[in-house]
């Protein structure tokens, strides 16, 4: 067949063929230890399970891409070591937990919850030479029932950051750790941490995603689109969300995101009025599985209340139902595993998200030239690090709420 003598005069414009080859930004998805964005995350303490996990049962767990298990001993202290035994490299998954420590099944060497070696059951004297062999471990923190590790360099381990919300907690209120994923139900999201991060900056999808596309998924108050503004802090970024609301009263709602993972909602059900009443952190379990953990105080007894899909449970929904009314876990596992940041074509209404990745790639800056990244405190004096909270819901007059947060 010949070649046509003409060509046609309406060429297409925006096809899927004209797209260059797609890629994601390494600098914002890499979790992995010496990667540039795996080293800053190892410069904070993140939660990874809840201390009611740390049992005589060895637990495996994953975190920034390391496979590690957690135990806890017969004195009640718990650990958490490199899964493989650092002897011959059998995973400690099948070790037996004792009063010291945990033993290894392979040749009995028997680890405390910092790694010294204790026995060596096959060598002379049960091990004449124990202080030459050590199990990798990492430091734990027992917070409010939540367990904390840090995984970086050992000496530049920060003070744990506290927070005020959770120590000020009035009679009738108790103090929860929940790590059910809130917000992304249940298992780990089997997508980068990033995606899921940013997002706290984009309360535009709340309008959209939350209260349109789906059906009001939380409350009245919510509903409305609302006027929004960003701004930098010294820990990270925040966010203004500002509504005139029906009868009249003002809804002053601030967000914030504190460098690297921490996120600070207050409840989109509007129970109360004045600080949110949660602090959560998005883990990065690996480069492509996230789980969100949360520490709550809630009046004692209370329901934990969730996102209603036509009167179902986010589980419930069948899937056709899930591609009708899609929530935060389908907008971000619908990114994929990580997501293609060559091919966004972002706008005004993602400033927050810009704002974000800018701060981010800052402590990064930071990082390689040797100063400390933000939120962090190397005090000295204090083991403890504590946050005064601003994100909240603020109903009110304008005048009276606008600068509480």
């Amino acid at each position: 067949m010949g070649q046509l003598s003409e060509r046609p005069v309406n060429i297409d414009v925006g096809t899927g063929y004209e797209l260059p080859e797609p890629h994601s930004a390494p600098d914002l998805v890499e979790v992995e230890r010496g990667t540039p964005a795996g080293e800053l995350l190892r410069r904070y303490w993140h939660p990874f399970a809840l201390a009611t996990d740390a049992s005589d049962v060895p637990k495996p767990v994953r975190v920034l891409g390391e496979d590690l298990i957690l135990f806890r001993d017969g004195s009640g202290r718990p650990g958490l070591v490199h899964h493989r035994c650092c002897h011959r490299g059998t995973s400690l998954y099948y070790g037996k937990v004792e009063e010291r420590g945990i033993r290894c099944c392979y040749h009995g060497w028997l680890f405390d919850i910092e790694g010294n070696t204790l026995e060596m059951p096959c060598e002379p004297d049960r091990g004449q030479h124990l202080e030459r062999y050590r199990q990798p471990w990492y430091p734990l923190v027992d917070y409010h029932g939540m367990l904390f590790t840090y995984m970086g360099p050992p000496q530049l381990k920060p003070a744990f950051p506290t927070y005020d919300i959770l120590s000020d907690v009035a009679e009738g209120w108790e103090v929860v750790a929940d790590d059910n994923n809130i917000g992304l139900h249940g298992d780990p999201t089997p997508c980068n941490w990033f995606q899921t991060h940013e997002n706290v900056m984009d309360p535009f999808h709340v309008y959209v995603l939350h209260a349109g596309f789906s059906g009001n998924q939380f409350v009245a108050e919510m509903q409305s689109l609302p006027e929004v503004s960003w701004h930098f802090t010294p820990h990270g970024v925040k966010s203004h969300q500002d509504r005139e609301l029906d009868d009249g009263r003002f809804f002053h709602r601030v967000t914030e995101v504190l460098m690297p993972n921490v996120r600070i909602v207050a409840s989109p059900f509007v129970e109360h009025e004045g600080q949110a009443t949660s602090v959560a952190w998005t883990l990065p379990i690996s480069q492509t599985e996230t789980k969100i953990f949360t520490i709550l105080k809630r009046p004692i007894g209370s329901p934990a209340r969730r996102a209603s899909y036509g009167g179902k449970r986010w589980e419930e929904l069948t899937e056709t139902e899930h591609q009708q009314m899609p929530g935060d876990y389908e907008a971000m596992v619908g990114q994929g595993p990580v997501t293609l940041h060559s091919e966004e074509r972002l706008a005004s209404s993602d400033r927050g998200v810009v704002m974000f990745r800018h701060r981010f790639r800052e402590c990064l800056e930071q990082m390689a030239a040797g100063d400390d990244p933000p939120a962090v405190s190397y005090n000295a004096q204090v083991q403890e690090a504590r946050y005064e909270v601003r994100a909240g819901n603020y109903i009110g007059d304008r005048d009276e709420v606008i600068n509480r947060g």
